[in-house]
């Protein structure tokens, strides 16, 4: 990116016009930004390591100045979004990582302020979830899981993430596609990865979901049996099967990705892409998806806006089929 810079001198004249139409020019407008990043979470969750990895990249490539990032947690997202709209109005230096959790939550919720307030500008990552049971279960495989969901749906307790969000959905699909009753699902939703694993690790639930990154330590040191993962493809270097290849007709990815705030201008929305995307195109974001266990989910602006229609619909209609939404 260039910088477009001036030298005055006394006889330099530069008329209001000219200044206003170099300033509005993409040169301009894709000069590195001072950014500010939301996190709508707790720290060390999913959405705030994305945001400080963002972070790292954005300044290590040159794409920004400088990048802070703030962390407002609350009923998965929903108390930062509605923050972030407010704040973030016509702000050519404010962004907020969300994800698909927040999809649901905004629903679950009853969000007085939706998706629709913001300005997509990038979609960046997809983490495989993965369904475990503790290692002294009695439910080795996935079909031993899902017959027992089949027989009570109730009687199998569920740890995951925020109520209506990506680890919540996937064990209402599971339920539902091991010919259980969607609606009786039985599922605890924990503020982090870490409050799951302690119910699970001390025998007081009967299965979790969360990102495979998030429990791969814990199921290599067999604390934990991975019973599949929810990507249509297996996880590199995991020897965890998909549902999919277990005779299960599911698939579900944890996406992540950054939005502006409202009534931004063009201009602004080019800049904010422009640095989005040469930030996850350097070696340094190569070395955080593979660090990270993260997939690449790049989508620019306007393929993100339509792929965000899309999911708020799918997210509803399976929401809607496990009860958590009327």
């Amino acid at each position: 990116m260039q910088t477009t810079s001036f030298r005055l001198g006394r006889r330099t004249f530069v008329s209001a016009a000219v200044l206003s139409a170099v300033l509005g020019s993409p040169a301009f407008a894709q000069a590195p930004l001072d950014l500010k990043i939301l996190a709508p979470a707790a720290p060390g969750g999913g959405w705030d390591s994305a945001s400080r990895s963002l972070q790292q990249v954005l300044t290590s490539s040159g794409a920004s100045k400088s990048v802070q990032v703030v962390n407002v947690p609350g009923a998965g997202g929903t108390v930062g979004l509605a923050q972030f709209v407010n704040n973030a109005k016509g702000d050519g230096h404010q962004l907020m990582t969300m994800g698909i959790t927040m999809v649901g939550a905004v629903l679950t919720n009853k969000s007085q302020v939706g998706l629709d307030s913001v300005t997509p500008i990038a979609r960046l990552t997809g983490d495989p979830l993965v369904v475990v049971v503790p290692a002294n279960s009695p439910h080795k495989t996935l079909k031993d899981l899902a017959a027992a969901l089949k027989a009570d749906t109730s009687k199998v307790v569920w740890a995951g993430g925020s109520a209506g969000g990506a680890d919540h959905i996937l064990a209402g699909l599971v339920s539902k596609a091991a010919g259980g009753d969607p609606s009786k699902l039985n599922y605890v939703p924990f503020s982090g990865g870490g409050e799951a694993l302690a119910e699970m690790l001390g025998g007081r639930v009967t299965a979790g979901v969360s990102g495979y990154n998030e429990f791969e330590s814990q199921i290599k040191a067999g604390k934990l049996r991975a019973l599949g993962v929810s990507t249509g493809k297996r996880v590199t270097g995991a020897d965890v099967p998909t549902l999919k290849e277990q005779g299960m007709d599911v698939e579900l990815v944890n996406w992540r990705g950054i939005v502006a705030g409202p009534g931004i201008t063009p201009a602004q929305k080019q800049a904010f892409g422009a640095a989005i995307a040469k930030a996850l195109k350097s070696p340094e974001w190569e070395k955080i998806l593979k660090a990270r266990g993260w997939d690449d989910a790049y989508l620019g602006a306007d393929e993100f806006a339509a792929f965000l229609k899309s999911e708020q619909a799918r997210v509803k209609d399976v929401l809607t089929t496990i009860g958590l939404v009327k």
